[in-house]
């Protein structure tokens, strides 16, 4: 039997990742693994997740990963430091790169053994601005931040697809679907009600993998959009994140 599975917000997790994937989803190449965005930023090794999506798509297992708002930023710093020219030859930091840095893209140049974004290997920044915004399976809607209801069409304001935090669903705007994404971290009560409650029209999934020392918060999930029950992968990776948020 075909599964689809739902994996929110990754950070940088890449053993935790791996973990989920490879000792509870076991999936086969006719599983659809649908990834929500944020692989990167904040944990320890940013590289290693975009590395891990990358070959499970060249090994061809049927994979969608959507774009995140940490990639998003990730790309803009990465142009923006491109046409840095610099002062007198001596190389500084872009304002856009300090505020990247402050929300962890500073693990994310680690990750890759550089000091500037200009420097993150060319296939990685056009792999991540390739990335779709959304994506719709059966009856939802999957995208990484949300939709902008406000408008008539939700599905022309990309920007809100990767950054908007709160939103109202219109549900005779996508068709009566059920929206499925990320971005916001909630703890796992949360999770369990929208889950269980038909009257709940979005689920959010992102159970914040970098607040390891809140109750309730902290896993990596996965969601079988068959049973609508999710796997839950406790953080694996040896990191503080007390000091990338």
């Amino acid at each position: 039997m075909i599964k689809k599975w739902v994996i929110p917000d990754i950070h940088g997790c890449v053993r935790t990742l791996a973990t989920l994937i490879e000792n509870q989803i076991k999936p086969n190449k006719n599983d659809h693994l649908i990834f929500l965005g944020d692989y990167i930023d904040r944990g320890p090794d940013s590289k290693g997740v975009i590395d891990y999506i990358m070959n499970l798509e060249d090994n061809e297992y049927n994979v969608t990963p959507l774009l995140g708002n940490h990639e998003d930023y990730c790309i803009r710093t990465f142009d923006e430091d491109r046409k840095n020219k610099g002062f007198l030859g001596i190389r500084s930091k872009t304002k856009m790169q300090r505020e990247w840095e402050m929300h962890g893209g500073g693990k994310t140049l680690e990750s890759f053994n550089v000091d500037y974004p200009k420097d993150i290997p060319g296939k990685y920044i056009d792999w991540m601005r390739n990335l779709p915004y959304f994506v719709e399976v059966d009856d939802f809607i999957i995208v990484h931040a949300g939709l902008n209801f406000k408008i008539d069409d939700p599905f022309s304001d990309k920007r809100s697809m990767i950054w908007i935090r709160d939103f109202k669903v219109d549900p005779e705007k996508i068709s009566n679907k059920k929206v499925i994404h990320g971005h916001v971290p909630v703890n796992l009560e949360f999770i369990d009600m929208s889950l269980k409650n038909p009257d709940y029209n979005f689920i959010d999934l992102d159970n914040g993998i970098y607040f390891n020392d809140r109750a309730g918060y902290g896993n990596l999930l996965a969601l079988d959009l068959g049973s609508m029950e999710y796997l839950t992968q406790s953080l694996m990776d040896d990191v503080d994140f007390s000091k990338t948020r």
